[in-house]
């Protein structure tokens, strides 16, 4: 299956799903079409809710492409990949309108960051977490800020220092970054409907200002997350994180 990102309305909920084959991983094309798709569904007044989701089913995203990475030839370009990181959780912050999150595996780097770019996460139980950036060489630095907002910074802090292990969907949800965990795909997703179907006939106004207050304190983010994504795009290019990516393919 090719990749995609599509919007699906019904009921006045949004659903936004992205897929790609390489276990949802985000190339430049799927996070510029997310960016793009989550800003237009907050301007649509047939739309009070939005849903963002991926395909799949024990996978929910498995952050930067390593394909594109490794295509990375200087500092130019590597800002510009890890922006696309950063316009999708803009994006998501300055929604008008109120984004459930639906974990249903594993998230790693960059899916973690966009779990917590949403405002209620929901998760099965075999949404493990990890942020594995600090052992290719580089480091969360476009995702920290939301990561941080949602958890706090202990939390963070174990997550991106330990960057090899894997933190249970239950140890997310004690920290914060999901609201819910189910045993299975079809209760967590009963749950979000019936959530989903509760805010679409709310006050829209009240959920856009709600929404507002929420996010408080984050207006700095356009430019900081980018000023994250330059860090990010020259430490790339180390002999290091070469060397790791090209391991890493080999043996894949």
């Amino acid at each position: 299956m090719n990749p995609y990102v599509k919007l699906d309305i019904s009921d006045k909920i949004g659903t936004i799903e992205f897929y790609h084959p390489q276990s949802n991983s985000l190339p430049s094309i799927i996070l510029k079409k997310l960016a793009n798709m989550i800003y237009s569904a907050g301007q649509k007044e047939e739309i009070s809710v939005i849903v963002l989701k991926s395909g799949g089913d024990r996978t929910f995203c498995a952050g930067a492409s390593f394909d594109e990475l490794m295509k990375i030839e200087n500092a130019s370009q590597g800002k510009d990949f890890f922006s696309g990181f950063a316009h999708v959780i803009n994006a998501s912050r300055k929604c008008p309108k109120l984004i459930i999150g639906r974990v249903q595996g594993k998230a790693v780097g960059g899916g973690v960051g966009m779990a917590s770019a949403t405002d209620y996460c929901f998760a099965t139980k075999y949404a493990e977490i990890k942020l594995s950036e600090l052992a290719i060489g580089i480091g969360p630095f476009v995702v920290g800020p939301p990561i941080e907002r949602k958890i706090g910074v202990s939390a963070f802090s174990q997550l991106a220092i330990n960057a090899t292990k894997w933190h249970s969907a239950s140890w997310a949800r004690e920290k914060g970054l999901y609201a819910e965990v189910f045993d299975n795909v079809e209760d967590m997703d009963s749950s979000i409907n019936l959530l989903a179907k509760k805010l679409a006939n709310s006050n829209p106004e009240s959920m856009k200002s709600m929404k507002k207050i929420m996010w408080e304190n984050t207006d700095l983010w356009d430019s900081l997350l980018l000023e994250r994504a330059e860090i990010s795009g020259e430490r790339v290019l180390s002999e290091f994180t070469r060397k790791t990516l090209l391991e890493l393919k080999n043996s894949s």
